[in-house]
């Protein structure tokens, strides 16, 4: 059986909170053997790259764009896509289960496409609270209060597929 696959979405520019965050929640992934899915990217995806990838880690980075400099450290494989932000798309796809750091726009479309699957557990630590026409929450994702709570939801809620 494969090992979990879990998609770790964030912004790109974030405060030290969501950074520290990303970072143990990629550590807290790879000591689990959970394959790490980010955008390969700065912020929270290059957080949770170094923390899974120092924890020796499967980490793979699903890149907008085709340039190489553009990529964090600490990813084991890269996919350029070269399709903007259409690649959250094959990063949402590819997860067993979604956690969802921070928030911002890209973060914002990566948790409404998670949303849209039925069979993805969805877990958010900070970021995001969508509201109704009416001001009323909508639940799109369980929420965590700590990198280990997140971590332990999406551990038992994912199903490999």
């Amino acid at each position: 059986m494969p090992p979990i696959q879990v998609a770790v979405c964030g912004p790109r520019d974030c405060p030290d909170t969501d950074t520290r965050n990303a970072r143990e929640v990629g550590r807290l992934l790879a000591e689990a053997g959970v394959t790490v899915l980010c955008g390969g990217g700065t912020g929270v995806m290059a957080a949770v790259a170094e923390g899974a990838s120092s924890a020796g880690g499967l980490v793979i980075g699903i890149r907008p764009d085709t340039d190489p400099a553009a990529i964090c450290p600490g990813l084991s494989a890269v996919l350029y896509t070269n399709m903007g932000e259409a690649r959250n798309t094959i990063l949402i796809r590819s997860a067993d289960a979604v956690i969802v750091v921070g928030g911002s726009w890209g973060t914002l479309s990566e948790l409404a496409l998670a949303n849209h699957r039925d069979d993805v557990p969805i877990v958010s630590l900070g970021g995001w609270q969508i509201l109704d026409a009416a001001g009323q929450p909508i639940e799109s994702s369980a929420v965590a209060t700590s990198p280990a709570h997140a971590v332990e939801y999406v551990l038992s809620h994912a199903a490999s597929r």
